[in-house]
């Protein structure tokens, strides 16, 4: 599946997302987990700046 995304990316259209990766705490366990999210390229800050 990270195949197509990474291979959708890559389109001219593509060019203007960013694929943004987090390391999230779990509050029960205190395990990492990660979570993916592909956002626009203007607001990666804004997604790396809010919480869960």
């Amino acid at each position: 599946m990270a195949k197509k995304v990474v291979a959708s990316l890559k389109k001219t259209d593509g060019k203007n997302f960013a694929k943004v990766i987090r390391a999230v705490k779990s509050e029960k366990t205190g395990a990492y987990s990660f979570r993916e999210e592909i956002v626009p390229a203007e607001s990666v800050k804004e997604a790396l700046a809010k919480k869960g």
